[in-house]
């Protein structure tokens, strides 16, 4: 028994013994001194002593779910300084991430059924996966998704939208004569165009709303619970806005104006490119009558032949 004490506790993750009523029977581990503190002052108290009411009875309810299905049961969770009761220092700037693995134990503990809880700090994968994640869906010069995370935003949004009939539309718009930009100023000043767009996005758009980079100097913009109607004079302000930008980065060059085809889900779509396809026929509309313009897909079908 003493080689076994010892044993545990030479881990270098935590070891608790939970009861079912979530009272801490005993901790072992945890030497591991870079991502754990000495857990041995919870003994004898109860996960509800410990944290808020809403992650204790998540913790409750996974020792519960352990106990009945006497099986091992993986989860991942976080931890943050403000799900901690009585912290006394400020704790951790983000939250901290644990994979537990819980199994039940054959015996009683204490008069109760309890578990064993193998609590590992996994932050640095979640780090990673988060960097990861970032990294494929996110247009590395400008920093909005990309087409592929844009793609798969459309089809969740048409899903809903299919679903409960909300509107939502699209805003496709491109930067007029960009070769030239390139050409006149070489492909850094380019570069700082396309950033400056995708800035003046981030900063007019709401917290709702999707921009993407959907390739070379072509962005999309997406907006859930709104109309064509209802997006048209934010298309027009974002365009004038970004218009103005432009000239001053141009040095004066003419190019940098925007030209945008704006559409909405609509009732009848088989999917996704039914509206992708509104929005570019009246971009192209927008092109052939001048640019430096907003055309809507209804007065762009009125001056296209069809598909």
């Amino acid at each position: 028994m003493d080689q076994m004490h010892a044993v545990l506790s030479a881990m270098p993750d935590l070891v608790f013994i939970l009861t079912r009523s979530g009272r801490y029977s005993a901790v072992y581990g945890g030497t591991d001194v870079r991502y754990y503190h000495d857990g041995s002052s919870l003994i004898g108290m109860r996960i509800a002593d410990m944290v808020v009411a809403e992650k204790a009875q998540w913790f409750l309810a996974q020792i519960e779910t352990t106990l009945q299905q006497k099986n091992l049961q993986i989860v991942e969770y976080s931890l943050a300084g403000s799900d901690v009761k009585g912290l006394t220092t400020e704790g951790p700037s983000q939250p901290i991430w644990f994979e537990g693995r819980v199994q039940a134990l054959p015996f009683e503990v204490d008069g109760e059924d309890a578990v064993l809880w193998v609590s590992s700090n996994i932050t640095a994968r979640k780090e990673l996966e988060d960097k990861l994640r970032l990294l494929s869906e996110t247009d590395p010069l400008t920093g909005l998704y990309n087409r592929r995370k844009l793609m798969a935003t459309l089809e969740a949004q048409f899903q809903i939208c299919a679903r409960y009939a909300t509107p939502t539309a699209v805003l496709i718009f491109d930067i007029d004569h960009f070769k030239r930009i390139n050409d006149e100023h070489g492909h850094q000043a380019g570069d700082r165009v396309l950033t400056a767009v995708a800035h003046v996005c981030r900063a007019e758009l709401r917290v709702t709303d999707v921009a993407a980079r959907l390739g070379g100097d072509e962005f999309v913009i997406l907006m859930p619970e709104t109309t064509q109607a209802q997006a048209a004079p934010f298309a027009e302000r974002l365009r004038m806005m970004i218009t103005e930008l432009l000239k001053v980065l141009t040095r004066g060059l003419e190019a940098g104006t925007v030209s945008a085809g704006l559409s909405e889900l609509l009732a009848g779509d088989a999917g996704i490119d039914d509206v992708m396809a509104r929005a570019d026929r009246a971009l192209y509309q927008a092109k052939r009558s001048g640019r430096n313009r907003i055309v809507l897909h209804d007065a762009a079908s009125a001056g296209l032949p069809p598909d």
